[in-house]
């Protein structure tokens, strides 16, 4: 535990981690390259999953997928990704609002 209340450890190993993860023992996975986070990302939230830039002046979410030109106004899309990036946006909203606050 840091001086921030915060408990980090690491690194560890990526064919481990993400079992532990999914299983409650970590809130947060942090990795260094692309590949090593977003396939075992995107095969646990393909439809669902959202991109979060961390550490800016305001919050930044988004879909955690492409354009999908290819199916584009095609009534196809489907907008679980969208709504959940909004969703987390607003708790981060809420949460920073509730940290300054105290």
């Amino acid at each position: 535990m840091n001086q921030e209340g915060w408990s980090v450890s690491g690194p560890l190993p990526p064919d481990t981690i993400f079992h532990r993860a999914v299983a409650g023992d970590y809130d947060a996975v942090v990795c260094m390259y692309h590949d090593q986070g977003l396939i075992p990302f995107k095969l646990l939230h393909f439809k669902d999953g959202v991109n979060v830039t961390l550490g800016l002046p305001f919050v930044r979410t988004s879909v955690d997928h492409g354009t999908a030109y290819d199916i584009a106004g095609q009534g196809k899309a489907d907008p679980a990704s969208l709504s959940a990036a909004f969703r987390m946006a607003v708790q981060i909203v809420m949460n920073r609002r509730n940290y300054y606050a105290s």
